[in-house]
């Protein structure tokens, strides 16, 4: 079937199908339905999911969250003991590593890494296999023992829906990466019932913008698949905690602490995380396909010993934080999660670092408060409140996600009287966090380990090691500080800057004055001279990266900057935008 279109030469037959698709790859409207649609796959994908993980978990280990049962016997098999954690990650592990060696190599790991990088190099493309492969070799490897946790796999799993629904409707880069996010959003709003932490965590760490558009098409996704969440699991806070308040004011100064402590054992986990995953890298030398199951033998030792690191383990977190635990076996906890989840990772299981995360901060935030509790009893509050608020600062600590740890541990818990003390600890979690890791983070250190940085566009990386040296260009004459406005002005205006530098009596640099402000001045009638309008641009060196340059030149009020010589406290030359250009295209 076709429709006609009357043109120039006459009537010329169209495909019927491309209107629709027009409409789709163009119009706002378009972009919400195929939001909608994907939220609702995403939902649906998140309740499979789970429905997979509860299912593993009764076949490897009879319970139903084997972490809470705490070394007791699989009832199907008594005669073992608690001696069947050696062989269950084995199994798992001989079904989950040919299958994702084999479908989609993509599924190893974490899963939001992959994500980050097929939005920030591939243009959102994310292979429709890895949706089944990532949802079936995740949800074995947590059934069968795995510390890890479902939120990277269900990113994964949604993004790769999104994207799948993006390249059938030949969507262009731009909204492909959209439908990416979208479909990260909706698997975070089922699975963890938190429609509003959805679209952050998309934003913040998967598109790394706050476009108009996009914000809008996920949280659309967002809230379709919170609704279809809310229909199998019911519209309740995903961790059930008794209410905790908090007893005086003092106690910020003691959450800032605790946010130095816990985001430092955010930091922690990352290092640690990549240190087991270099180690398992250098001692294996068998096939990839293998390796999760020889390697499984090594997890199911260390389920043995500490059966509460068994799968996902929120059962363990929900007794820690309502203080069911010591101060001593708490540590052991926090020790043991980080070690567990990055050996799970390590040996190449597949699973999220969120909720290890979560579980870290909640052991080493209710130690936290524990010693403080037993320090001022009058003056604290419960351990448990320290416990919440160590969530939020441990994901900010290895995500540096502030915004989506603010408001996903609010929905987790429903727990509004936190929302401050919450703040106060993630915002200093990741300033710690940034101190000691600098840059990378537990998701972008992985790309960063292959040699890719999402945090620039592919253009600016071209300029990484370049430095304004080799791009300087002569100065233009400069203005004196005694300059009267008048021919101020016109020599900024046959400069053709915007802006040109300052110096005084003595042949020193005193900043920069801008055409807007000297206008400004005449326009005002002000008796003034450019040495009092003077302003002091971002600093720019000869050994300045380039990379920061053009960050200066981006908030510079003209087209150029000076370049200072920081010693001498003289200028050497200037660097414009064309000067970056021809860096970055050299042939033109």
């Amino acid at each position: 079937m076709s429709v006609r279109m009357r043109g120039a030469q006459g009537t010329v037959p169209v495909p019927a199908h491309q209107p629709v698709g027009v409409w789709l790859r163009e119009s706002p409207t378009g972009l919400a339905v195929l939001a909608v649609v994907i939220g609702a796959g995403a939902g649906l994908g998140a309740v499979v999911f789970r429905w997979l993980i509860t299912a593993f978990t009764r076949l490897f280990s009879g319970h139903a969250d084997y972490a809470a049962a705490g070394g007791e016997t699989h009832p199907w098999f008594p005669v073992l003991g608690p001696w069947f954690l050696l062989i269950v990650p084995v199994l798992a592990g001989l079904i989950y590593g040919p299958l994702v060696y084999k479908f989609a190599p993509e599924a190893r790991g974490h899963g939001v890494p992959e994500v980050m990088y097929a939005v920030a190099e591939r243009g959102g493309r994310i292979p429709a296999q890895v949706t089944v492969v990532k949802a079936l070799a995740s949800a074995l490897t947590i059934g069968s023992g795995g510390s890890v946790g479902r939120e990277g796999p269900i990113v994964q799993i949604g993004s790769a829906l999104g994207s799948t629904f993006g390249r059938w409707f030949r969507l262009p880069e731009g909204r492909l990466r959209i439908l990416v996010a979208c479909g990260a959003a909706g698997g975070i709003a089922a699975t963890f019932n938190a429609p509003m932490a959805g679209p952050f965590f998309a934003m913040e760490l998967i598109l790394r913008d706050f476009a108009v558009e996009s914000f809008g098409a996920v949280v659309l996704s967002s809230v379709t698949a919170s609704v279809a969440g809310r229909a199998v699991f019911g519209d309740v806070a995903f961790l059930a905690l008794p209410p905790f308040t908090l007893r005086n004011p003092i106690e910020y100064l003691l959450f800032i602490v605790l946010g130095v402590v816990v985001g430092a054992c955010g930091v922690l986990f990352t290092k640690v995380l990549y240190w087991i995953e270099d180690a398992c890298d250098w001692a294996w030398r068998g096939p990839e396909w293998l390796r999760p199951a020889v390697g499984g033998i090594v997890l199911g030792g260390l389920l043995l010993l500490l059966p509460q690191m068994y799968g996902v383990g929120y059962p363990v977190l929900q007794n820690a934080v309502e203080g069911k635990y010591v101060f001593g076996f708490l540590l052991l906890l926090l020790i043991g999660k980080i070690i567990a989840t990055s050996l799970t990772i390590g040996i190449g299981g597949s699973g999220g670092v969120f909720a290890p995360s979560l579980f870290i901060g909640a052991m080493g935030g209710t130690a936290f408060g524990i010693a403080v509790h037993t320090w001022l009893p009058a003056a604290t509050a419960s351990p448990g409140v320290y416990g919440l608020i160590g969530m939020g600062a441990a994901f900010a600590g290895s995500a540096r996600a502030p915004i989506t740890a603010v408001i996903i541990l609010f929905e987790l818990t429903g727990q509004y009287t936190i929302i401050l003390p919450l703040m106060t600890a993630i915002v200093i979690a990741t300033l710690t966090s940034k101190a000691l890791l600098g840059e990378d983070t537990i998701y972008t250190l992985k790309l960063r380990r292959r040699g890719v940085d999402i945090g620039n566009h592919p253009e600016t990386r071209r300029l990484a090691g370049t430095t304004v040296a080799q791009v300087l260009e002569p100065l233009p004459e400069a203005l004196t500080a005694d300059t009267p406005l008048p021919p101020a002005a016109r020599a900024l205006a046959l400069s053709g800057h915007g802006i040109l530098p300052v110096i005084g009596g003595d042949g020193r640099y005193h900043g920069c004055v801008t055409a807007r402000a000297v206008a400004e001045a005449l326009t005002g009638e002000r008796d003034e001279t450019v040495g009092s309008l003077a302003e002091l641009p971002p600093l720019v060196t000869a050994e300045s990266r380039l990379t920061d340059a053009l960050d200066a030149l981006t908030q510079a009020a003209g087209t150029g900057l000076p370049v200072l010589d920081e010693n001498a406290g003289t200028l050497t030359g200037w660097i414009t935008h064309q000067g970056i250009l021809t860096a970055l295209h050299p042939a033109a």
